[in-house]
């Protein structure tokens, strides 16, 4: 018998329409035909079965009261609004056939029963959706500020905010876990939305749980509802949030259950938790790297930039969001001091010098000095010992120096020390020793000294 309770009342949606289709038609055939004094019969008959369809889908919706565990007060103005669009059906039905029995009726003009009708099946096929869908479900797309005039309450989205640098005294309930429930819970769970009877705007509402008990257990959350059902296949009915709303992601749930293992407090920093620093690392802003600086200057003309490609050297821009220009003697092995001069008509937009494998000297770094806006240069497999490399220090946008396989010797590795914003430098295959102790002291140069090997695996000892 109960399964069959639920059979019918999940029906309720499906047959709730008939009612709506067969008044709304009525309705509208009543204007159709307002100039006239009488109506078709066919427009009598279709309130009848407004009414009796309309008295099917009260019965059902009864029944996925019962079944589904809604509360009362939740379907309370909905169930009544039915019974009473139903009788409305009827006594539309007794008005147009000018029934004896109701005849009362005629005193009243037709089109006030009419739009009586449609105030109540507007009313409530309103009620139904806010229980399916929630009282702000038509005006969830609008700006928050559109939403607020209307006099609706907005929950702003709260983006989690973490670096390497404050992590640790970040407040683990108010800077983390509320952002996550306020951006994908409380939409359905707020003072004026409360499913389930559970609200989860505030500690006091998460603390106190809804309708099935307490959603947490604390130092469990195998265990906490508010865990399990976030982990719920995205197709199951229990799952939270119900499918079409916003989902948190694998790493903010991750979080959530961390946060009830710790024990689900609401004060104290990350750090005070205990909690492991791997936990949040995906909510690092992502510091994306140029190859160039983050200015604008004027595009190279095309006649110097041919000019230069003329001489046997590769240039082309580095995107098209930039003027910079990428410069290679990858094609020119023989390119040498003396050839820099050939550059000169675009070294205001050179960003990218590839050098490499060319007869470069010593002599080089003074004429590098007049690339002003030079990031990435590459030296490697050239004869440069690295004397008066200092003179460099003066290119404020030099990132990263490549001097792979070059002549590079141990006592000007200091030199660099004095690089403003030097992050990347290649010695491998130089003549600067790694297990030495001369160091830059400077922890932001990241110095690669290459010569990498891979730990050995079982397939490696297989003989084929």
């Amino acid at each position: 018998m109960e399964v069959l309770t639920q059979l019918l009342g999940r029906l309720h949606p499906l047959i709730v329409h008939l009612p709506i289709g067969f008044i709304i038609l009525g309705l509208l055939l009543l204007w159709y035909y307002r100039k006239q004094h009488t109506y078709p019969e066919a427009v009598n008959i279709i309130f009848l079965w407004g009414g009796y369809s309309a008295i099917l889908a009260c019965v059902t919706g009864y029944l996925q009261y019962l079944g589904e565990g809604y509360a009362f007060d939740t379907v309370k103005l909905h169930l009544w609004s039915g019974i009473i669009t139903a009788l409305f059906s009827f006594l539309m039905y007794a008005r147009l056939k000018k029934l004896k029995l109701v005849h009362f009726l005629t005193k009243i003009p037709v089109v006030t029963l009419s739009i009586l009708t449609l105030a109540l099946i507007s009313f409530t096929g309103h009620q139904g959706g806010n229980i399916t869908h929630g009282a702000d479900y038509l005006v969830e797309p609008l700006p928050n500020n559109l939403k607020e005039a209307l006099g609706f309450e907005t929950f702003e989205e709260k983006k989690i905010v973490l670096t390497e640098n404050n992590w640790e005294n970040a407040l683990l309930y108010d800077d983390v876990i509320k952002p996550i429930l306020n951006n994908s819970c409380v939409s359905c769970h707020n003072p004026k939305k409360i499913k389930g009877g559970l609200l989860l705007h505030n500690e006091v509402g998460i603390l106190e749980g809804g309708e099935n008990g307490s959603i947490l257990i604390a130092e469990d959350a195998t265990k906490s509802d508010l865990f399990v059902r976030m982990n719920l296949p995205l197709e199951d009915e229990a799952h939270m949030p119900p499918e079409g709303k916003k989902q948190p992601s694998k790493e903010e749930i991750k979080l959530v259950g961390a946060w009830i293992n710790a024990g689900h407090p609401f004060e104290g920093t990350v750090q005070e938790s205990g909690l492991e620093k791997e936990l949040f690392t995906s909510f690092f802003p992502n510091e994306q790297t140029y190859d160039y600086p983050q200015i604008e200057i004027p595009a190279a003309t095309l006649d110097s930039i041919l000019l230069v490609k003329r001489t046997g050297v590769h240039v082309d821009p580095i995107s098209k969001s930039t003027t910079f220009l990428r410069v290679s003697c990858l094609n020119k092995p023989s390119f040498a001091d003396a050839d820099f001069e050939t550059l000169l008509p675009i070294a205001n937009n050179i960003a990218i010098l590839d050098l490499g494998n060319t007869q470069i000297t010593d002599t080089i770094f003074e004429k590098l000095m007049q690339l002003p806006h030079l990031t990435v240069l590459k030296m490697d497999h050239t004869s440069i010992s690295g004397k008066d490399i200092a003179l460099l220090k003066t290119l404020q946008h030099l990132k990263s120096i490549n001097l792979t396989g070059s002549g590079f010797e141990q006592e000007y590795l200091n030199d660099f020390a004095d690089f403003t914003n030097l992050k990347q430098l290649y010695l491998y295959k130089t003549k600067v020793n790694p297990n030495t102790t001369s160091t830059l002291n400077r922890d932001d140069i990241h110095i690669d000294y290459g010569n990498y090997t891979l730990p050995p695996i079982p397939s490696d000892s297989i003989i084929y």
